[in-house]
């Protein structure tokens, strides 16, 4: 599986795309407001004058979301400057995803963009102002992996990243060709699934954590380079809660994935042998593999972990709300609801395998599927939002 190519959400503004189908993304946004303003505090209070700032968003995606992750950036840097009796800096900011992202969906958006903002001269909450005495903001696009280099050498003062890094670079496997000459996954021996599973073989889960390890390792090592002494990133993206990385929170939406897969190779939509071949450059991390791999790299502190609850919508759980039984029609609207949103994210990597033909009849199972679990279970994510600093 090409990763670079297929990596990315669905574009545009139809009906599944991911402009219209990623309220569960801006929702852990803004579960992270609260320790990205915390840590932007921090930052600004600790440096000296700044008179350019740079800022870059690594796995902005498209749609409504990579200007909502921004603006909170920038607000936030504003309402902060006066508090600190200095100027706003000049702010450089750097939207950067995978070539295959739509930036185009972004660039359409930022004219109405910047024309909201300075509209609000006057508000605090005005995250782009170009107030008398106020410093400007420069949005630009930088496409590549964030896995490797993407700026100069001490370029940066924060990195944020949302809903990002459990997506790896590669499925850990080699590869083989379909008669088409797409690129399909192998050698993982995970038979019936699309991701690992309590039945897969536990080669397959150490190359899982392994391939994590490398990625992360690497993200870390890009970024020491690019963030200037005392720079600091907040990064929040799905993890598990347990060491066992084939539990519900780590895997299930991709187990009822696969189930709906099964169901369509049964009736001879599709090819078993492609599910097979089929699995998910996804990864959900343990707190303990997130540490380890930071405290070997070396290069950053960790100031701020956090690991929340969250249902598959995204919304934030409380004890006393989350266990209260819903209604049938309630749990199958969900359900089409977390279809939909799951579709915008990975029918890209879904189509070189199944083809486009098959992917409504496969979301309308998956809906199903999706709905009838969450009538008698209350599934769950395990969010991490981690606050780190870059060490001198």
């Amino acid at each position: 599986m090409e990763v670079m190519r297929i990596l990315h959400m669905n574009r545009g503004n139809g009906e599944t795309s991911y402009a219209k189908n990623s309220t569960a993304q801006s929702n852990i946004i803004s579960l992270g407001r609260r320790i990205l303003d915390e840590t932007l505090k921090k930052l600004m209070m600790s440096s000296s004058e700044i008179s350019i700032f740079g800022i870059a968003d690594l796995g902005c995606s498209t749609g409504p979301n990579s200007l909502l992750s921004i603006s909170n950036i920038v607000d936030t840097i504003q309402n902060l400057c006066p508090d600190l009796q200095r100027p706003v800096p000049e702010l450089r900011v750097s939207l950067n995803d995978l070539p295959s992202n739509d930036f185009n969906y972004i660039f359409a958006s930022l004219p109405e963009f910047y024309d909201r903002f300075k509209k609000r001269e006057d508000s605090n909450k005005a995250a782009l102002g170009f107030q008398r005495g106020e410093g400007q903001c420069f949005v630009s696009a930088v496409p590549g992996s964030f896995y490797g280099r993407l700026f100069p050498r001490r370029s940066l003062h924060f990195v944020h990243s949302s809903s990002s890094l459990h997506w790896l670079s590669q499925v850990p496997c080699g590869e083989v060709n379909n008669e088409d000459g797409a690129g399909i996954t192998a050698n993982l021996d995970n038979m019936g699934k699309i991701y690992i599973s309590k039945t897969s073989p536990e080669s397959a889960q150490k190359a899982y954590g392994l391939q994590f390890q490398t990625d992360f390792s690497a993200f870390l090592r890009s970024r020491s380079e690019e963030l200037v002494p005392g720079g600091r990133m907040v990064l929040s993206f799905l993890g598990r809660s347990s060491p066992d990385p084939t539990t519900e929170e780590a895997c299930f939406q991709w187990e009822l994935l696969a189930q709906a897969l099964m169901s369509m190779a049964n009736e001879g939509i599709i090819e078993e042998d492609n599910i097979d071949a089929f699995n998910a450059p996804y990864y959900a991390a343990s707190s303990e593999e997130l540490k380890m791999v930071i405290e070997k790299e070396g290069s950053f502190s960790i100031d701020r972990l956090e690991i929340s609850p969250v249902d598959w919508e995204g919304g934030s759980i409380s004890d006393k709300s989350y266990d209260i039984l819903r209604s049938k029609p309630e749990a199958l609207a969900s359900g089409r609801r977390v279809a939909k949103t799951i579709r915008a994210v990975v029918e890209p990597m879904l189509e070189p395998t199944f083809g486009q033909n098959v992917m409504d009849e496969l979301f309308e199972r998956y809906a199903k599927i999706v709905g009838e679990y969450l009538y008698v279970s209350s599934p769950q994510y395990a969010l991490f939002i981690v606050s780190l600093l870059r060490m001198d």
